[in-house]
């Protein structure tokens, strides 16, 4: 059985103490609930006083974005050795801002996976279409397009040490939400894909649902058989509305 996971996106959001007061709210969480795994994705320059914060507490700590290099002359990039040297053990991949707002490729996205991985990260790759490509029912093409950048570059078994988040950009900061069904409908395609090249990772993959995900909408997303938990955005900066998201998983 998938362990569920609900993990914070802070974006570029607080300062210093906010990210201390939201991780020690997150490392309660962590603690309170033992059944799921909990994690916040800080900012970079504020992830050594997250991991402070949330010390001796089994909350995960990721980062929202790695270079697509190892190491070198490239000024103001953060490498993924350098985030996991700085507590990180998670980082997000292909967020749609990334895609949509800052024009990473799929090919940058599938690089910056295997860095991820060569870093010892685990990768959250994010996958989701865009209004004008869901009215026009292209959804699964573009999820699948994305996902098979990944494993054209990293093989099927990268998965193992991974995990999928589905976002569909027109639900992200918009208040609109995919419905259970819809969302739904997306998880089992992207895990029907995975179990055409390894059906056992297909089962053990845990595919993520993110998009304007509430305390008020979580159980019932959560409740759909391929929905492993959720990437939360606004949501997370409020405590009390992340705790109400967490206890739904």
């Amino acid at each position: 059985m998938r362990r569920a996971m609900v993990l914070g996106n802070w974006k570029m959001n607080g300062r210093r103490a906010d990210a201390v007061a939201w991780a020690r709210a997150g490392a309660a969480l962590a603690v309170a609930l033992p059944g799921i795994d909990v994690g916040v994705l800080p900012a970079c320059v504020h992830l050594a006083a997250a991991r402070e914060a949330a010390q001796g507490s089994p909350l995960l700590l990721g980062a929202q974005n790695l270079a697509a290099w190892s190491d070198g002359a490239y000024t103001g990039e953060v490498s993924g050795a350098m985030l996991a040297d700085c507590g990180a053990s998670h980082v997000l991949v292909g967020h749609s801002e990334r895609r949509h707002v800052l024009g990473e490729s799929d090919a940058v996205v599938a690089e910056k996976f295997e860095r991820a991985q060569a870093a010892g990260l685990v990768p959250v790759l994010c996958l989701g279409e865009t209004l004008d490509e869901r009215e026009a029912g292209s959804t699964e093409a573009v999820v699948l397009r994305q996902l098979d950048a990944v494993l054209a570059r990293c093989g099927i078994a990268s998965l193992a040490r991974a995990v999928i988040a589905y976002e569909p950009v027109w639900a992200i900061g918009t208040g609109r939400t995919a419905s259970p069904a819809q969302a739904q409908e997306v998880h089992a395609c992207l895990r029907s894909a995975i179990a055409k090249r390894d059906a056992m990772l297909a089962s053990l993959v845990r595919i993520l649902y993110g998009g304007s995900v509430k305390g008020s909408n979580a159980a019932q997303l959560f409740a759909q058989a391929d929905i492993d938990g959720g990437l939360i955005g606004g949501a997370s900066l409020v405590p009390d509305e992340f705790a109400a998201i967490c206890r739904a998983a």
